[in-house]
């Protein structure tokens, strides 16, 4: 399995919304909430065969009261 990291930026007043969609999507292994320039950051994993971004389009960008998303994609865990 491959980490990544996708950091959310909401539409005003939608980042419990969106954290909960995702909550209830079973699709992610981590949710925080955050300061800056984002609102949340998001732990997934997905299979080494599996397209990142695909996933990212099809299953994130797609949540109503999302409007951007940064993708960090990880290397080694230490």
């Amino acid at each position: 399995m491959r980490a990544f990291f996708v950091q959310i930026k909401c539409e005003l007043g939608k980042s419990y919304e969106v954290a909960t969609a995702i909550a209830d999507a079973e699709i992610a292994s981590e949710i925080y909430s955050t300061a800056g320039g984002y609102d949340l950051l998001v732990k997934f994993y997905l299979d080494e065969k599996e397209d990142v971004g695909h996933f990212v389009a099809q299953k994130i960008q797609s949540i109503p009261g999302i409007r951007d998303t940064y993708t960090l994609i990880t290397f080694k865990a230490f």
